[in-house]
């Protein structure tokens, strides 16, 4: 099982829930109808990587996401994710009305950062930032959100079960893109204007 880090911890999530079309303007960029209902997907435990990859069979884009890790059935850490996406391939999928796993789930598809406990951060100021090779590409957090934390949690207790260690990816703001190999990605969480972390990645 792949694992990730809370504080000096290893957690070995069972699986990933992520939840899509969560900010207008990414869902205006990808040229998306605005959903109904919350649109949520799995990832397996296979899809945890902490090495980001350019290629999988195609070229991948990134999507940069606020994640909170469960315990208790509640929302317990919060960290920085990358859902990587075979872009051409999802469009096919969706253009026959298909689930997106093969273009979500692959191996190596959600890159993580660590994990640091919510005690004493304020959820809906959390924010984050991604910047590619200095530039800032990506800029959002709780605020923008179509459906904010609490309603997300709701709504996936309502079909299934979070074990201890699951990771919930909330959506992406606008600014997505393709992987390029070389590129420096530097992501950032913040709480308000406070910055809890940095993680760098260097695609490969």
């Amino acid at each position: 099982m792949n694992a990730v880090k809370l504080n000096d911890q290893s957690i070995e999530p069972s699986k990933i829930v992520c939840v899509g079309r969560n900010y207008v303007e990414h869902i205006q960029e990808l040229n998306n109808a605005v959903p109904d209902q919350m649109v949520v997907f799995h990832k397996p435990n296979s899809a945890i990587s902490r090495t980001l990859h350019a290629t999988h069979e195609e070229t991948l884009h990134y999507e940069t996401e606020i994640c909170f890790m469960t315990k208790g059935g509640q929302f317990h850490a919060v960290g920085l994710g990358l859902d990587l996406t075979k872009r051409k391939l999802q469009s096919k999928l969706k253009e026959k009305g298909l689930p997106w796993e093969r273009a979500k789930a692959f191996t190596g598809s959600a890159v993580l950062s660590k994990f640091v406990p919510l005690q004493g951060i304020d959820i809906s100021t959390l924010n984050l930032e991604l910047l590619i090779n200095c530039v800032r590409m990506q800029s959002g957090g709780v605020e923008q959100m179509m459906y904010k934390p609490a309603a997300i949690l709701d709504e996936i207790k309502s079909y299934t079960t979070l074990e201890d260690g699951d990771i919930v990816m909330t959506g992406t703001p606008k600014g997505v893109g393709e992987v390029q190999p070389g590129d420096i990605f530097l992501g950032r969480l913040k709480a308000g204007d406070k910055t809890l972390f940095e993680i760098e990645w260097v695609a490969e």
